[in-house]
């Protein structure tokens, strides 16, 4: 059977706006179940080109992971699983008319690929995730590089590798804050890549950078405005990351607010300077500004659209929203709103195809209820820390070391096999480890 089947005329079109976890695994899932039978037209969106799994997204920026060998292609997997890819980014939305519309898109010499255009939908499913928050502080979009796309998560990555070779090669001594890092956000990102730096700076300048000293010239320095890192977890796991970062060397700065971004620093709002040559801005999310104005649909203060417990939109029961762009509660007598986590993108999905399903055979449709599985820190190849919740009873259940290592490898394995299936995902794995054994430990360019 020919993949991408096109649909007899009149079949219902559903567009999915977004292909990060949520929106790759749900139009995957559609696109299996029923753009494959012809029962409707299964269309995604997207502004990327490939998919990269995003709290992998601190691996690549420290170079401790080589994105090619996990990034999915969006135009192959739409051919594999029955959905029609459309190369662009949602601008504007006419929602009497059902029409999502994309703006133009260029290639690096300016020459356009795509012309400004409008998808037609039935059923709309928004799935454009978040972005970091940097609450307008002075400084921050110039001098401090997010890490929302594996685009910037590769571009910290060659600044890194360029600063060391600088530093090896230059005349004069290293200066105040030359190969200092500051990470400004101490939530699971900003830990996660200041553990992974520690060693993979130190792989850098083992392959022949010896002027470099990493125990007297790299500092990593961690800020935090809350009163501990990672606040949004439990206290134990917040103190055990705590313990481990300080004995590895990081400087944490909690109870710290950054006032101002500058090229060669960070300055708090106490007035002191903190010295560094790269600065990466991991604290605070908000959903992407296009949503504020998106045909008159209801969001809250941080952009995200405000959905009901079946995920539609609270002003048009056709436009649904999952993932981090949707303010969705926790259970349907809850005011508590779901997490930003990669656990809830995938319960959403999961939920969204089954009640996509039931919408199309005229059923009503049924609540979405938060699961909370537990949470996990990896602190590369030091340690994995986190608490299980709901496996054992109703305990929430601390773990590290190798059993927490597994548990977060698994959660990635449960996002690969949604959209690849078992088969390709093991094949997958077990090529990666081979190809590992004839590569650097680290990324050099």
């Amino acid at each position: 059977m020919a993949p991408n089947p096109q649909p007899a005329k009149g079949k219902p079109e559903i567009v999915v706006v977004g292909g990060g976890a949520a929106g790759i695994e749900l139009v995957t899932k559609l696109g299996d179940r029923l753009g494959k039978r012809g029962q409707a037209q299964i269309a995604l969106i997207e502004k990327s080109r490939t998919h990269l799994w995003k709290p992998l997204l601190h691996a690549v920026a420290s170079g401790s992971m080589n994105p090619v060998s996990h990034e999915l292609d969006y135009l192959a997997q739409a051919s594999w699983h029955y959905f029609g890819y459309r190369y662009g980014e949602m601008i504007g939305l006419d929602r009497s008319n059902k029409a999502v519309h994309l703006a133009a898109t260029h290639d690096d010499e300016g020459v356009e690929i795509t012309p400004p255009r409008s998808v037609a939908y039935d059923m709309l499913v928004v799935a454009i995730g978040s972005i970091v928050n940097d609450f307008g502080t002075p400084g921050a979009a110039q001098y401090a590089i997010p890490l929302e796309t594996a685009d910037q998560a590769e571009r910290f990555n060659q600044r890194l590798v360029n600063a060391c070779i600088r530093a090896h090669v230059q005349a004069e001594p290293i200066r105040p804050g030359q190969l200092h890092v500051a990470i400004i956000g101490a939530g699971a990102t900003g830990t996660e890549l200041a553990a992974d730096l520690h060693r993979t700076i130190r792989e850098v300048v083992a392959y022949g950078l010896g002027r470099i000293d990493p125990a007297k010239d790299i500092k990593i320095i961690l800020i935090e405005a809350a009163d501990r890192i990672v606040p949004a977890l439990p206290p134990r796991i917040s103190e055990r990351t705590l313990d481990l970062l300080q004995r590895l060397g990081v400087e944490v700065r909690a109870k710290s607010r950054v006032s101002e971004v500058r090229a060669d620093g960070v300055v708090l709002a106490t007035g002191e300077f903190i010295p560094s040559e790269l600065v990466v801005w991991a604290a605070g999310v908000k959903a992407p500004e296009v949503l504020r104005n998106l045909d008159g649909l209801e969001v809250n203060r941080i952009n995200q659209l405000v959905v009901l417990p079946t995920l539609q939109t609270t002003r048009d029961p056709d436009v649904f929203a999952i993932g981090d762009c949707a303010a969705c509660p926790i259970r349907p007598d809850a005011s508590a709103t779901v997490p930003p986590r990669a656990q809830a993108a995938h319960q959403q999905a999961t939920h969204l195809v089954k009640q996509i399903g039931r919408r199309l055979a005229g059923l009503p449709l049924e609540p979405y209820i938060y699961r909370d599985f537990g949470s996990l820190v990896t602190l590369g190849k030091y340690e994995t820390v986190g608490n299980l919740m709901g496996f054992i009873g109703t305990k929430n259940v601390f773990i590290e070391g190798y059993i927490a290592r597994i548990m977060y490898r698994w959660l990635y394995k449960m996002h690969e096999t949604a959209i690849y299936g078992a088969w390709k995902t093991l094949l997958w794995t077990a090529a990666r480890r081979l190809t590992r054994q004839a590569e650097p430990e680290v990324k050099l360019h």
